[in-house]
């Protein structure tokens, strides 16, 4: 990775970097107890680098290891009306599920949704998530939710509490993440589906089904939170504020050409709307292993080091991803070309920002195993323009196995 200005690695500064991590690694349980009522466990570790996930106790002898374990869902469910007649065992045109603990039935989007065993490109773009690791535990939070279907018509909306943040803002800054009056937030999406209909037996909806499906579902969703964050307009008089997003979007699967060839187009695009308070901006970079540089006399960038870029924050933030199946050369290995782009238009910055993914995955005996190598490239804004004055790129090679 081409690291931003003013960055060091485990105390030496560093312009590049080459790191080797487990960006995921899941372990799922799902039990159907009795027809009516299953249970759903999902654990496992995220971003273990070199020098990044280490559990407590590893201390300067090892940062990196003993990356800690945690569970991601855990949660059981009630169908009030089967997907299928328990008796006849045809298909029911309604369905009705039930369901409580620590769940991942989000709002907002597809995207905010995703399965992270088919997604398009290397990795998901992490805006789709808007509390991520703020006011949720990757991507989850503790509640009720209901989710099934009218006909074509899929649904899922959820009633939660999030988890405690406390930031304090500063006097006249930006909005911080500060939910200590302890609202409930409401989170809701929905989509309809015009061609094939998909089985939606857990939360996660695919980014990708190798354009084996034709699918053109169109979408909206919801996440809702009053007093989720706080400004200090002036010395100790504080105000909150509510968190509100909003997503369109809209998914295809379009298989193409002769059947036996196997091509097909995947196309993806969605809208969000964010709303977190004034001048709401967060930073973050997947396996950062980046800290500043304190000796450094150059032009830092306001995201700061490492491969941190702009996340989100208040504003808009349209996202796009294409892929494309080549045409059928094995009976082992498929290609898929694809490319993302991101326009984020956050309201703290006095430009919008363009960023870029372009790369090629190759499929092994269909979606159980795949490698993808990608180039990612990301704009660097000035601490006090607030508009581009520089790009970075980083460059992942990536295996993804799913048993």
């Amino acid at each position: 990775m081409d690291n931003n200005p003013g960055t060091q690695v485990n105390g030496v500064p560093q312009d590049q970097t080459y790191d080797a991590g487990i960006r995921r690694m899941r372990v799922t349980i799902q039990s159907q107890i009795t027809p009516f009522y299953s249970v759903f466990l999902q654990m496992g570790i995220n971003n273990q680098s070199f020098i990044s996930g280490g559990g407590t106790g590893t201390g300067n002898s090892g940062a990196g290891k003993k990356a800690p374990f945690f569970m991601h869902d855990a949660y059981n469910e009630l169908a009030i009306i089967p997907r299928n007649n328990f008796y006849t065992g045809k298909p029911n045109k309604y369905n009705l599920y039930l369901g409580a603990g620590l769940h991942s039935w989000n709002g907002v989007s597809r995207l905010t949704n995703a399965s992270s065993t088919k997604m398009l490109a290397g990795d998901l773009p992490i805006f789709n998530f808007p509390m991520i690791e703020i006011a949720d535990q990757f991507s989850r939070q503790l509640g009720i939710f209901v989710h099934g279907e009218l006909d074509r018509l899929n649904y899922r909306f959820s009633i939660n509490k999030p988890f405690a943040t406390s930031l304090k803002p500063t006097v006249g800054g930006p909005a911080v993440d500060n939910n200590q009056s302890g609202k409930l937030s409401y989170a809701g999406y929905v989509f309809y589906q015009f061609f094939n209909k998909e089985t939606t037996t857990t939360a996660f909806l695919p980014g990708n089904y190798l354009a084996t499906k034709k699918i053109l579902n169109i979408g909206t969703g919801f996440y809702a939170n009053k007093d989720a964050t706080q400004t200090q307009p002036s010395e100790n008089v504080f105000q909150s504020h509510s968190a509100n997003i909003f997503g369109a979007d809209v998914y295809s699967e379009i298989p193409l050409g002769d059947k036996k060839k196997e091509m097909g187009l995947t196309l993806y695009s969605v809208f969000y709307n964010y709303n977190y308070g004034p001048n709401y901006l967060r930073m973050s970079g997947l396996l950062n292993p980046g800290t500043p540089d304190p000796t450094f006399t150059g032009q830092r960038a306001l995201e700061g080091a490492g491969n941190n870029r702009v996340l989100m924050g208040t504003g808009n933030i349209w996202f796009s991803q294409v892929g494309f199946v080549l045409p059928k050369f094995s009976t082992i290995l498929k290609v898929q070309p694809f490319f993302n782009y991101a326009l984020k238009d956050m309201k703290a910055l006095n430009q919008s920002g363009s960023y870029y993914d372009v790369g090629a995955s190759f499929y092994l005996y269909g979606q159980n195993a795949r490698i993808v190598a990608q180039y990612s490239s990301r704009p660097l804004y000035d601490i006090v323009s607030k508009t581009i004055f520089d790009r970075k790129g980083e460059f992942l090679l990536s295996l993804q196995i799913t048993l």
